[in-house]
């Protein structure tokens, strides 16, 4: 699995108009699955966001995570995170998942924050969505989990 993360101050996804998922203070996830993600790797992965200490402490020094603080946490799935366009200027999508076995993998990892403690907003699996984000610093950090 591949994730976006970046700490920020709010977030919503919305679809069709709609907002679906909001968070204050927290993290906003962008989360792609690759064909050799497992449930296994989905809950690696709900723990290293749940502990990655990239939130401010009192001094204003990256020290302290989701589990310290119980800031939000948004995850949206996005294919997109496995395209490739080592073979000219249009992406390939053969290293993303297909939906039928991504979604259930992003599900995982959304019940397993969940079970960690953290709460948690989500966007729409299949669909157009439009997501709005202020990243606090900024902060974005890239998670490749095998």
């Amino acid at each position: 699995m591949r994730a976006v993360v970046q700490r920020v101050s709010r977030a919503q996804v919305s679809v069709a108009g709609e907002v679906v998922g909001r968070i204050g203070p927290g993290l906003c996830v962008l989360v792609g699955v690759t064909h050799a993600d497992t449930p296994a790797v989905a809950d690696r992965l709900a723990g290293k966001l749940f502990h990655l200490r990239i939130l401010d402490d009192e001094a204003g020094v990256m020290n302290r995570s989701v589990a310290d603080t119980g800031a939000e946490i948004l995850v949206v799935s996005q294919f997109t995170l496995y395209g490739d366009t080592s073979g000219g200027r249009r992406p390939s999508w053969i290293a993303a998942a297909r939906p039928e076995q991504a979604e259930p993998l992003v599900d995982r990892l959304v019940g397993e924050l969940g079970a960690l403690g953290a709460r948690v907003a989500t966007g729409r699996f299949r669909t157009e969505m439009a997501v709005e984000l202020v990243n606090d610093g900024p902060v974005t950090v890239l998670l490749d989990l095998p």
